[in-house]
């Protein structure tokens, strides 16, 4: 990694963030792990809370995003007050670097200025104790989202 890990976390604001966030994602969901692309990218991103994660050099390490309000609340049982987090993806060769727990943090934090609650989230099972060490608690059955065993997890703000 060019002998440095500093980097930086921040809302992405404009076109250029968002396409550096879609395009983690493409490498990770779909490049990775073979989510289909159909269902990578869906009608939430439009009105999404984006992070990413950007080395010094502009090097584009991570994304995650967060849903509030109604887009939320579909996901959450109808409650307004919590938020939901999703799409958290660490390039590789990130991996390792504190820039998932990072992303995680900066989603709390825009869950927080949003007024929100909680933040709930659907991760991948081998996932479930990196979003324990992070306050997560999961709930419910495990269940197949794009082919992939996820849970419910929720961490209370």
């Amino acid at each position: 990694m060019s002998g440095t890990h500093a980097y930086v976390v921040r809302v992405a604001v404009d076109p250029a963030d968002l396409e550096a966030c879609f395009s983690v994602r493409k490498e990770v969901f779909v490049g990775d792990q073979g989510v289909p692309e159909d269902l990578e990218y869906d009608a939430y991103d439009a009105v999404a809370v984006h992070v990413l994660a950007v080395r010094e050099d502009g090097v584009s390490l991570g994304t995650g995003r967060l849903l509030h309000g109604e887009a939320a609340a579909a996901k959450v049982d109808g409650d307004l007050t919590v938020g939901s987090l999703g799409r958290l993806a660490v390039a590789k060769e990130a991996r390792g670097l504190g820039v998932g727990v990072a992303l995680v943090r900066a989603i709390e934090d825009a869950a927080r200025a949003r007024g929100l609650a909680a933040v709930d989230l659907h991760a991948q099972t081998h996932a479930l104790g990196f979003y324990e060490r992070l306050g997560y608690e999961a709930y419910g059955p495990e269940y197949p989202e794009a082919g992939i065993p996820h849970r419910a997890m929720r961490r209370a703000l």
